[in-house]
């Protein structure tokens, strides 16, 4: 089981930035990921058709024999990762918004949340902020337009820019000093949130945590692969224009294909 590939996968490109911190702690797994970008963003969507969505990626990723598999998405986890657990004989490893460690980490106890509106309005998201945020004033806004963009390969456009500060204007304003990302594409728009957050404000996002919880649920159940003699093999599908992932994925060992998906 153990020399078995990680599947991974996500509404679109935005999974790789989960990926990345994965693969920096397990360098000697292999991978198989996901990019189900024809149908991002599953922010938009009702929470039958992500469910939906989500059992046709699981069982692909299934199907190339995957030993765990990891959903790179917010909208994914806080919509389907209990009926995926409930449906499927594999460790499932999701997705939250890193309400925790912000909370841990505010001095204002102001913490500014940017999703998607799947994220947002799920019962998940809310017993999660209520769970650790309590005490903390969290405001939540809607990165509508963001995904789109940033699977256009236009995560450092003017449009981009010009949405975030609008996103961000209000909850700078109410005194946040924590912006947690809470879809795993935002991540892409570290630089350009740099450019625009004061420097008291904290970015969290919960790329090494899921990677430390991917290496732990591995150990629990046997399957970690400690063979570090042949190459990690990492394929990654995508069911539209490869462009985009082929710049973010354009190194060495990468096998990059497209799916009829």
């Amino acid at each position: 089981m153990g020399k078995q590939p990680i599947g991974v996968f996500d509404s679109g490109i935005g999974g790789t930035s989960i990926l990345r911190e994965i693969v920096k702690l397990l360098p000697s797994e292999d991978f198989i990921y996901l990019a189900d970008s024809a149908n991002a963003p599953y922010g938009q969507k009702s929470s039958e058709t992500i469910i939906d969505l989500c059992k046709k990626n699981v069982e692909f990723l299934l199907e190339k024999d995957c030993k765990l598999i990891v959903v790179a998405c917010n909208t994914a986890t806080t919509n389907a990762i209990s009926i995926l657990r409930e449906t499927y004989d594999v460790p499932f490893i999701g997705i939250e918004p890193a309400i925790k460690p912000a909370a841990l980490q505010t001095q204002t106890k102001k913490v500014g949340v940017l999703a998607t509106k799947g994220t947002l309005s799920s019962a998940l998201f809310n017993s999660t902020s209520k769970l650790y945020a309590s005490g903390i004033k969290v405001f939540e806004q809607e990165g509508t337009g963001l995904v789109k963009l940033i699977e256009s390969g236009l995560a450092k456009s003017n449009e981009v820019r010009n949405l975030l500060e609008q996103f961000l204007r209000p909850m700078l304003k109410e005194g946040i000093d924590c912006l947690v990302l809470g879809c795993t594409h935002y991540p892409y728009l570290i630089p350009a949130l740099k450019e625009i957050l004061p420097n008291n404000v904290k970015i969290v996002d919960s790329g090494l945590a899921v990677a430390q919880q991917t290496k732990s649920v591995l150990k629990k159940n046997g399957l970690l692969n400690d063979d570090s003699t042949l190459a990690p093999k990492n394929i990654f599908y995508s069911n539209t224009n490869l462009a985009v992932l082929k710049e973010l994925v354009n190194n060495s060992g990468v096998e990059v294909s497209y799916l009829d998906f």
